[in-house]
């Protein structure tokens, strides 16, 4: 296939069709300090056969791509089964961009639904949108769905959301006009969980919403129902911010446990990391029409077509595309809906008893991590709260960075570094574990931190 097809033949059908006499004059608008006059400094074009051969060398440099990693800190590695991506690569899903004829994209719209009747589940709220772009916007416009229904303009955020959660929230504030200020930061309990006594302390009567992690970004769970209790009592809703939704899948349902709005990241449903992205953002919130009138992007409903037949269409959008700008909930222009269908197809191909299944051994893998790193001389848990699949560690000699970078040399992805987010955190490390973990792997990771010096 050639990059640059047009023969110059074509060219010059081109040129004399716009009545200009050659490629130069059509860059005569540039001026010519602008311009480069000279080639690029590209290789000598090669055949397909050698230019895939130099693809392949260069994509084998990327030593992290097959690395045993215990990464996590927002973005696991859960298995995605082979049969997802190829049913993802079916033209209606992948060439749809948005539903806007509902008459013409009933398979996109029916995903949706699928979509949100997980989410759903998942969360344990009725109300479900057609996703968000990722788990730190759809945390910024919980942050803004709870000042409009409240009136109020204050926000705590507890430390156990995730920095960049946390940083996004601000972003989106701080173009509201109300800066920084309007937000007070709580920063975890001795146990790794939020302390109910200073987060009730940082609750006041202008109060909109608190913003927990759920599990915490430490990989802790707390008490829930506590701080819903405490939020409630002052008139504030309660968010929840979950990363990993599989830890969904044995704990009770933030819904369950009082909260009034729940947000994640939904790429562990749906796709590998892929170095970074892209996410989904999950988001569901009470049955209550002032509510529903709230919720950013928009939903898909259920309806039937004249002549009785099930259908889907776009019920309920209160974005800037569909609305007038000054009563638009966001400005979210759409949803991550190859992501969401994605992370559909996998959910409904895995089950309710394979999501359960895969959690347990998520579960019990990182338990056997934890016991191991434990009992090694020099290593802690520092933490006394519950974890799922993620949990900190205090590593020998207090230094992870360099803990981290010994192990890579090893082909071992050790965890992520705390103390690149916060100082108080230098010396802990965050280790992720996954049901694609074999017990082989558990050990050998186990066996390099005993050896690190």
């Amino acid at each position: 296939m050639r990059y640059l097809p047009h023969t110059p033949e074509e060219i010059a059908a081109m040129l004399e069709a716009s009545g200009v006499g050659s490629l130069a004059a059509l860059y005569d608008s540039i001026p010519d300090e602008a311009r480069m006059h000279r080639p690029l400094e590209l290789a000598p074009a090669l055949d397909e056969v050698s230019l895939m051969r130099h693809v392949t060398e260069l994509a084998g440099k990327n030593r992290a791509a097959t690395m045993l990693s215990f990464l996590g800190a927002g973005a696991y590695d859960h298995h995605f089964p082979p049969a997802a991506d190829q049913l993802l690569l079916r033209s209606e899903f992948y060439t749809a961009y948005t539903p806007y004829q509902p008459e013409v994209a009933q398979g996109t719209l029916q995903v949706i639904f699928e979509f949100q009747t997980i989410i759903s589940e998942i969360l344990g709220l009725p109300i479900a949108n057609a996703s968000m772009y990722d788990g730190a916007s759809a945390t910024a416009e919980a942050v803004l769905m709870a000042r409009r229904l409240t009136g109020r303009e204050h926000t705590v955020i507890c430390g156990g959301v995730p920095p960049e959660y946390l940083a996004t929230v601000e972003t989106y504030v701080q173009g509201l006009g109300t800066g920084r200020a309007s937000i007070t930061t709580v920063h975890e309990g001795a146990d790794g969980t939020p302390d109910a006594a200073t987060l009730a302390s940082a609750i006041t009567d202008q109060t909109a919403g608190v913003v927990v992690g759920y599990p915490t970004f430490l990989g802790c769970v707390g008490d829930l129902r506590k701080l819903a209790e405490i939020a409630h009592a002052k008139g504030a809703l309660l968010i929840t911010a979950t990363t990993e939704p599989y830890a969904l899948a044995l704990l009770e349902s933030p819904g369950a446990l009082g909260a009034d709005i729940a947000v994640g990241e939904g790429q562990a449903l749906g796709l590998p990391p892929q170095f970074g992205g892209p996410g989904v953002g999950l988001f569901a919130c009470r049955n209550d029409r002032r509510y529903l009138q709230q919720i950013p992007g928009r939903l898909v409903g259920e309806t039937a077509d004249k002549s009785g037949k099930r259908g889907y269409v776009l019920t309920l959008a209160t974005r800037e595309q569909h609305i007038r700008r000054e009563r638009a909930t966001s400005n979210i222009c759409t949803n991550s809906g190859l992501v969401a269908t994605a992370a559909t197809i996998k959910m409904c191909m895995l089950g309710k008893r394979g999501f359960v299944e895969a959690a347990r051994q998520c579960l019990a893998k990182a338990e056997y991590l934890k016991g191991r790193i434990a009992a090694l001389p020099g290593y802690s848990v520092p933490y006394a709260a519950p974890t799922f699949n993620e949990f900190a560690v205090r590593v020998r000699g207090g230094d992870a960075a360099r803990l981290v970078e010994a192990l890579a040399g090893e082909g071992i992805l050790a965890g992520f570094d705390l103390g690149r987010v916060d100082a108080a955190h230098k010396g802990e490390l965050l280790v992720a574990v996954t049901e694609r973990h074999s017990r082989s792997d558990l050990d050998r990771f186990a066996d390099a931190l005993a050896a690190f010096a």
